[in-house]
């Protein structure tokens, strides 16, 4: 008899309190509750774990060492599990190689199409591949850019070459290779080079005919700077150090191949031709306009090609990413973007009774395309699969047969179901989604007033048509726009252009001994206080230093290699997880040892440590809406949203003197309780007289804004466009932009946004670009 229900009893992954749940199989649930709550534990660590775990050990010991490694859950038992897909928000990475084409296996039946009908044929599939010397170009290697020196970047010409002219190391006075440009004769070391004639400075650089001219010639065995810099740096074999490797990052750049154009292929596979285009041009097209043109395809022997392939981009083009290219490395792909193209695999599957669970799918989305994923999701559900959604977007919960939601608080305060029922039942519950869902924000806001402008002119980068725009000064900008409409890019021109802080959700570290504590600064202020009460170095509170255990070397756990079987990591034998010697942990503050205090919340450390210092300290990281977070808790396990408001939290602690601050969707992973602690974030930011510019998509934090900058109309080539720079208030829904249109909508509690009446108070426009519509 097939089970109904997946059944979870006794779960005690993280925080989970001996939690049970009974969930529906063959339908949509969604996950919800505040962020830290537990229901990425209950999903992700126990329901999803357990199923990939006895999904691998049906296989044999080789095979188990080749697959995705899973934990057994902390749980008494569970049942009615299935084989399990997890699409996740980690970023696809790779390596350069790696592009949409590739890892959606698009590129694969283009390479096919383009070996049977090209013109003049070249030979296999494989000769359009760049990843393969028989079809890459020989002097990117596949890569399609170079690298190449940043000579703009290699002088000071203020400087003479006894002041440091050279700026590339090594080459100053004193360095090794001063002397070979000094100490020559050919050139005047005291003179500053902008007093230099252009060939002087051209013979410097480049040597060959330009020194060759010189009133007196350099040594036979001269070379220019960026000849010499070249060979030292880019035409080397060895192993680069991380002291080159900075070098090379501060004074080259990528510039697109000479030989391929950017195309990655060889000459010969360049030539060829299918309805008169190459493929280099064909991954050039975005996804939309590329499934029309492949649909012209008519040859009989490629039927079954073209229509796997055309399937595979209106798939793509279904979920939100018609506006890609195939030629777009996968490196430079969101978070949301990256989960939907691993979906992309997922829609043409014929397998049933699977378990389906995505991490918050609607993560980069503009409000307009999140029906698209709603749609995906039912479609899988129909399919006769359980499908499982960590979400906090209403609208995903507004499609779900069920809702569950874990609480009632973070951490310690979580890990309980606290409700379970339709989304209509919800909206009445007593539960911090319930009284979310009920909150009214709808109401008027009154702009502040800018400190000065901030100009962006003429930006063309990726899809940006000549914008100029005007950003206030001290005060919240947000920039919004479908997926794909440019935000992003002017975003990347506003950081290039001006001493611009990102706060981004990329990793804070990648080593397991960093922890909130350490990263933000507080890790030394409390070594000091236990040094203090104590009488003892505060060396000997450092898991890194002279108290770590020597059996963990400091990581409380000992990982063990059992070659073919799965690697073992179990907690220290020696000091049972708490990471120092016995010695230390006999110190204490406020009967707390060194372990007991890296096992406190943040909200609890705040309470129990006897100093202003470390409270006050800790208090940002409250502020931020991470008060849950163990101090000890490695980094390695946030997820992009707490990365990004730890470094909030770190910037708070320690900015003075006013900044640009540029966030990339700090909602993500937000639940939307937690948006007024944000916004709180945010405005205390501006109140210390920085400029915050937001790429947002949340509706809650566009209103809050002071001044509104809307791309598009569309994504890709139909975005790049300024539909409207002014504030939030007066973009009404007669403009018929989708973001225009979002404002006015409804939200979760059924109130329609408020617009402003005749006596509102004006804003004030933050400069001479003013605002279009």
């Amino acid at each position: 008899m097939v089970k109904r229900s997946i059944s979870v009893k006794g779960a005690r992954t993280n925080n989970l309190r001996d939690l049970d749940a009974e969930i529906p199989r063959n339908r949509l649930v969604v996950f919800a509750g505040l962020s830290g709550s537990g229901k990425s534990s209950l999903v992700f660590d126990t329901i999803a774990a357990e199923a990939g775990y006895q999904l691998n050990d049906t296989f044999p010991p080789f095979t188990r060492n080749r697959l995705p490694k899973w934990t057994r859950p902390d749980v008494e038992h569970i049942d009615g599990l299935s084989p399990v897909v997890v699409i996740d928000q980690r970023r696809l990475g790779g390596n350069a190689r790696s592009t949409v084409g590739t890892i959606t296996d698009t590129w694969a039946y283009l390479r096919l199409l383009y070996s049977r009908l090209g013109d003049p044929h070249v030979g296999e599939s494989n000769r359009f591949s760049f990843n393969d010397p028989a079809g890459m170009c020989p002097a990117c290697s596949g890569l399609g850019e170079v690298v190449a020196p940043a000579v703009d970047r290699f002088l000071d010409l203020d400087r003479s070459l006894r002041q440091g002219a050279i700026l590339l190391p090594g080459f100053g006075d004193g360095g090794y290779w001063y002397s070979r440009y000094a100490d020559i004769g050919s050139f005047s070391a005291d003179t500053p080079l902008r007093d230099w004639s252009r060939e002087e400075r051209e013979a410097l650089l480049h040597g060959g005919e330009a020194a060759a001219r010189l009133g007196r010639r350099p040594p036979k065995d001269y070379e220019g700077v960026v000849e010499r810099f070249t060979r030292i740096y880019l035409n080397t074999s060895d192993n680069v150090s991380e002291r080159k490797q900075e070098t090379i990052r501060r004074f080259t750049r990528s510039e697109v191949c000479p030989d391929c154009g950017g195309d990655r292929l060889n000459e010969r596979s360049r030539t060829a031709t299918v309805r008169g285009r190459t493929i280099g041009e064909l991954a050039r097209l975005e996804v939309a306009e590329l499934a029309g043109f492949v649909r012209g395809v008519e040859a009989p022997s490629v039927a079954p090609v073209v229509a796997a392939l055309v399937s595979r981009l209106d798939a793509m083009d279904a979920i939100g990413l018609g506006y890609l290219t195939l030629a777009r490395a996968t490196t430079t792909l969101s978070g949301g973007e990256s989960q939907r193209v691993k979906i992309v695999k997922h829609l043409g599957s014929s397998l049933t009774e699977m378990v389906y669970v995505f991490d918050e799918p609607t993560a980069g989305l503009h409000p307009t395309d999140v029906e698209s994923v709603t749609r995906l999701l039912k479609r899988l559900r129909d399919g006769g699969n359980s499908v499982l959604v960590v979400e906090h977007d209403p609208a995903v919960m507004a499609i779900a047969d069920q809702v569950v939601e874990i609480g009632p608080g973070a951490g310690a305060e979580g890990g309980r179901l606290v409700f379970q029922g339709t989304f209509a039942e919800l909206r009445h519950a007593d539960t911090p989604t319930g009284r979310a869902l009920r909150r009214d924000r709808s109401g008027e806001r009154v702009p502040r007033t800018a400190s000065g402008v901030i100009e962006i002119t003429e930006a063309t980068r990726n899809n940006l048509r000549r914008v100029t725009v005007g950003i206030p000064a001290g005060v919240m900008t947000v920039l919004t726009g479908v997926a794909g409409s440019g935000k992003s890019s002017l975003a990347a021109e506003l950081a290039d252009r001006h001493d611009v802080t990102v706060i981004d959700q990329r990793p804070v570290s990648t080593s397991r001994r960093s922890t909130p504590i350490t990263y933000t600064g507080i890790a030394p202020a409390i070594r000091r206080l236990f040094a203090r009460h104590n009488g003892v170095p505060a060396a000997l509170f450092s898991a890194n230093s002279e108290g770590a255990c020597p059996g963990c070397g400091g990581l409380g756990t000992v990982y063990t290699d059992l070659a073919f079987m799965d690697g073992q990591e179990v907690v220290c034998e020696a000091c049972r997880g708490r990471r120092f010697v016995p010695e230390v942990l006999a110190h204490t503050v406020d009967g707390l040892s060194i372990a007991d205090v890296e096992a406190l919340s943040v909200d609890q450390a705040r309470k129990r440590l006897p100093d202003e210092a470390v409270a006050g300290a800790l208090r940002h990281l409250s502020e931020v809406g991470l008060g849950y977070l163990r101090l000890g808790q490695p980094l390695t396990t946030l997820s992009g949203g707490e990365c990004q408001r730890v470094k909030i939290a770190k910037e708070l602690r320690d900015t003075v003197r006013p900044t640009v601050y540029l966030l990339d969707e700090p909602t993500t992973g937000l639940h939307p309780g937690d948006i007024d602690t944000l916004l709180g974030v945010l405005d205390a930011l501006v109140d210390q007289g920085h400029t915050v510019v937001v790429i947002e998509h949340d509706l809650d934090v566009v209103r809050h804004a002071d001044w509104l900058i809307d791309l598009g109309p569309g994504p890709g080539r139909h975005g790049g466009t300024v539909l409207y720079e002014g504030p939030v208030r007066d973009y009404r829904p007669e403009a018929g932009t989708p973001t225009a249109r979002a404002l006015a909508a409804p939200g979760p509690s059924g109130r329609r946004p408020r617009s402003p009446g005749p006596s509102g108070r004006r804003p004030r426009s933050p400069g001479p670009s003013g605002r279009r519509s």
